[in-house]
């Protein structure tokens, strides 16, 4: 839930204030912060309140109202709503990301549907800003090759993956696909750069585009010119290129789990998918 509503009032007419301030007092959540009466003010204003909206007149003394907006810091934009009897204004508004854009005189039920916008709006934000942070900060506890946690953002969804459940990591372009059992999830991110999250005791590279899960492998079938086929516990098959054999000889000088199979080494050829195995 969004917390109350920090607001500045900006407009060059007492009158027109006081009348906005009554209405914005029958809204739920509304603190008005302060009332400003030229461009300078509100500025000013901004600087000192940080506000999440702003309602401002567009024509007001002393300084432009865009040239208020373009002097505002990106990063300490409020929302803005115009209040204006002049329709004109309008593209230009909404080229300048106005929210909304409120035709004096307005009545109670407009300025309701203005807040409600700008509430779901402040909402998107806060949530979009609070899932970037705990993104960030499990990153910095899981990064380390001791984490045997994952978390991975794929497909607009955050997911949290124990390392023991994935099969294997396909490079793909700019991006990684991880499998896990049927599903896999596309990451955004060098399979190298990946690979560093990854404890080196549990992950092997096995090819360029490729790393396995130890705990995966089931057999291990030499190749010609010293390569290796890899085949998972789930049947998948993958390579393992010359380039990398360093790293799965490590692996058959005392890593190999007591299940995987060294299929190969008594000259048994690799069976086609589908295909039963020769006895």
């Amino acid at each position: 839930m969004v917390p109350e509503i920090r607001s500045i009032i900006a407009d060059d007419e007492p009158m027109a204030r006081e009348k906005l301030r009554i209405l914005l007092a029958s809204e739920t959540g509304i603190r008005v912060v302060a009332e400003c009466r030229n461009g300078r003010q509100t500025l000013a204003a901004l600087q000192d309140y940080r506000p999440d909206l702003l309602l401002m007149e567009i024509n007001m003394s002393v300084i432009d109202v865009f040239q208020v907006l373009q002097a505002i810091p990106q990063d300490q934009m409020p929302i803005v709503i115009f209040t204006t009897a002049c329709d004109h204004y309008a593209i230009r508004a909404f080229e300048e990301r106005a929210l909304d854009y409120l035709l004096k005189p307005f009545d109670q039920q407009r300025l309701h549907h203005a807040i409600q916008r700008t509430r779901a709006e402040l909402l998107r934000v806060h949530n979009g800003e609070f899932a970037r942070q705990m993104l960030d900060w499990l990153a910095r506890r899981g990064a380390g090759p001791q984490s045997c946690k994952l978390v991975i953002k794929a497909r607009g969804r955050v997911v949290f993956l124990d390392a023991y459940e994935i099969d294997w990591i396909e490079a793909a372009s700019n991006y990684v696909k991880v499998h896990v059992d049927k599903e896999s999830y596309p990451v955004r991110e060098s399979i190298g750069a990946f690979s560093e999250r990854l404890d080196p005791t549990q992950f092997v590279r096995i090819h360029r585009s490729a790393i396995a899960n130890i705990s995966k492998i089931k057999e291990l079938h030499p190749c010609n010119a010293g390569e290796y086929i890899l085949v998972l516990k789930n049947g998948k098959q993958l390579p393992c290129s010359r380039g990398y054999r360093t790293g799965l000889q490590q692996l058959m000088g005392g890593k190999i789990d007591r299940n995987i199979h060294l299929g190969g080494m008594h000259s048994k050829p690799l069976p086609r998918h589908g295909q039963p195995p020769t006895e």
